[in-house]
């Protein structure tokens, strides 16, 4: 088939890579513009647009497609399929149908629930015991079109929102390949809109950690938000962000440290695996303590 790719983050590769190596005809990659970032502000290529270089593919960054020259400039492909994996662009009605088969969408969660752009992370921190990868079509909705396949699989019980990205990442790749295979065996189901859910984008005001929360709930918090922006509180007058967690039977005031680096919560306690104090790497906890004890209690 003839392929234009559309994807941006570290997510998105590895869909790219397979359908390369399936033999398809990547016509175009579409990526957000390079960005300013690091200390000293240079432009940095996204992981896509790194790959498509490096690959040789055409590779087009538009800020929007509000510019009919960007439209025409997509509709010159004469795709028989856009493949669209956490882009990060809206697309206008008019380039939905432009290919031979549409937009087909690669989504992180078993639709309709955790529509929007956080399914990974909404997941995990609302304690579901499964997701995984559904191919859709798009439409003029935020992830409402037609469904044409869903695998799933189990979210393990220390999964941080990083570990799940990453499998998440390689089963929408399996799933694209298998659907592009032999695209008119799955045809698009209408979506059942009773049990969706919106995955809102992660707010860093969702980062801090109250202790007087369950142990359950602080630790979905913390593996929720491990990779970004990062569940945190307040060490003296330090910022400890802790990237990784697990539930233990301890009890005390919420916030105390009841020992090493288990914390009591509003229920149970959560003891500490991963770690990180402001402007400093992450480290386990286990050597954190090695050369510093935590104060008598967190906030």
């Amino acid at each position: 088939m003839r392929i234009v790719f559309m994807g941006t983050p570290d997510f998105s590769v590895p869909a790219l890579e397979a359908l390369a190596a399936s033999g398809h005809d990547i016509i175009a990659v579409y990526s957000q513009p390079p960005r300013k970032a690091g200390r000293g502000q240079k432009l940095r290529l996204s992981p896509v647009h790194q790959l498509a270089e490096k690959r040789g593919w055409p590779i087009f960054t538009p800020t929007n497609f509000d510019n009919s020259t960007d439209v025409d400039a997509f509709a010159d492909h004469k795709a028989d399929v856009a493949v669209v994996v956490a882009y990060g662009l809206l697309l206008p009605e008019v380039l939905l149908n432009l290919p031979v088969f549409g937009c087909l969408n690669i989504h992180a969660s078993l639709l309709p629930r955790w529509r929007g752009a956080a399914p990974i992370n909404r997941a995990i921190m609302a304690g579901d015991s499964q997701t995984g990868i559904c191919i859709m079509d798009m439409d003029v909705g935020l992830d409402t079109g037609p469904i044409r396949y869903c695998r799933d699989l189990v979210i393990g019980i220390t999964e941080t929102s990083a570990q799940l990205h990453d499998r998440l990442s390689v089963l929408g790749a399996k799933a694209i390949v298998d659907v592009l295979a032999d695209i008119t065996s799955y045809p698009g189901v209408k979506q059942d809109s009773n049990g969706a859910r919106y995955a809102k984008k992660i707010d860093k005001s969702e980062a801090r950690i109250d202790w007087s929360k369950s142990n359950l709930e602080v630790d979905r918090q913390i593996r929720g938000l491990s990779a970004f922006p990062g569940a945190w509180c307040m060490m003296g007058d330090r910022r400890l962000k802790v990237l990784s967690s697990m539930p233990s039977d301890g009890s005390g005031i919420p916030g105390e440290v009841l020992g090493g680096a288990e914390i009591a919560c509003g229920s149970g306690a959560i003891m500490l695996l991963e770690v990180q104090v402001s402007g400093k790497k992450s480290q386990s906890a286990g050597i954190f303590l090695q050369s510093k004890s935590l104060p008598g209690r967190l906030d």
